[in-house]
């Protein structure tokens, strides 16, 4: 990692500096998890700052507020979050902390030095009482039924009131490298003749790749700041999801759908979490389906 402040830098032309060129200065929070590792792949031309929680806390102001200072970044990314659905339920000022203060803290250190921040949301946020012939525009009614969902809200609310330069991608089923849903059910194949698997709650499954070129292009494209959902194209349910993973695959196991009140979990899921990507696509960022998604995931190992 370079130590050389890089100011002033353009988007649409590189800057070289000791013979290494690079278009932006990127701050990357969160740099051990899933997504993260996406997005420091997809913004490899960029200078990157890495760190997690033992590099920053994002829920200490003061600290974010200098380390920002310092390293004058040209765009934050926010992979940082709480994602631990159902202890979120026991551990409510922890997900707070974390979902909503540190948002707030970037927010607000990023619109002292002139960066964009990226945060990335969820549809949890969301209530999921729609039938599931319909799904959920950016501006419809917030109804977060979990401790999850109700952080992450207050998270985008802060963003939202403390600066002006942001981008909210609020995504869904999000898997990639590390564990995930996929490799859980093939894990499970592997030791059992049957899986259950809940086949009401309806979404979009999300390659974390994806997702990254999503943020990268909003980002390169300059599109306007504000809230986008951010899922693969089209809609399924994870028993439906789990049948594709088993036939491209050629596994043979039995699915077995089942409801998610036969699942007992301390957080409730929303049943509808299908989210219209129609305002991302009229910006002209390109979105892959949820299937040539998960293939190409499959062929990746």
């Amino acid at each position: 990692m370079l130590k050389n402040t890089l100011n002033d830098i353009l988007t649409k032309e590189k800057v070289v500096v000791k013979g290494v060129s690079y278009f932006m200065k990127i701050l990357i929070t969160g740099a051990n998890g899933m997504l993260a590792k996406a997005v420091e792949n997809e913004f490899k031309e960029d200078e990157q700052i890495l760190t997690d929680v033992a590099e920053l806390d994002i829920t200490d102001l003061e600290a974010v507020k200098k380390y920002v200072a310092d390293i004058k970044p040209d765009l934050i990314i926010n992979c940082a979050a709480y994602t631990a659905v159902d202890k979120a339920e026991e551990q409510k000022d922890l997900a707070y902390k974390i979902n909503a203060i540190g948002p707030k803290n970037l927010a607000i250190a990023s619109k002292e030095n002139n960066s964009t921040l990226v945060h990335i949301s969820t549809d949890y946020v969301f209530g999921g009482a729609k039938p599931a012939f319909e799904d959920y525009k950016e501006d419809d009614e917030k109804d977060p039924q979990a401790v999850y969902g109700t952080t992450k809200l207050a998270g985008e609310e802060f963003i939202e009131k403390e600066t002006d330069k942001y981008y909210i991608f609020r995504t869904a089923w999000l898997y990639g490298d590390g564990h995930n849903f996929v490799r859980t059910m093939l894990d499970l194949s592997k030791t059992h003749e049957e899986v259950r698997v809940v086949n009401d709650q309806h979404g979009s499954p999300t390659y974390a790749v994806d997702l990254a070129s999503i943020i990268h292009q909003a980002v390169t494209k300059k599109i306007p700041y504000g809230v986008y959902n951010s899922t693969n194209i089209g809609y399924t349910t994870w028993y439906d999801f789990t049948k594709k993973i088993f036939e491209i695959k050629n596994i043979d196991c039995k699915v077995t759908p089942v409801t998610s009140e036969e699942f007992a979990s301390a957080a409730k899921r929303p049943k509808n979490s299908q989210m219209s990507k129609e305002k991302l696509l009229n910006n002209g960022i390109r979105i892959p389906n949820y299937e040539d998604a998960l293939r190409r995931y499959l062929g990746s190992f």
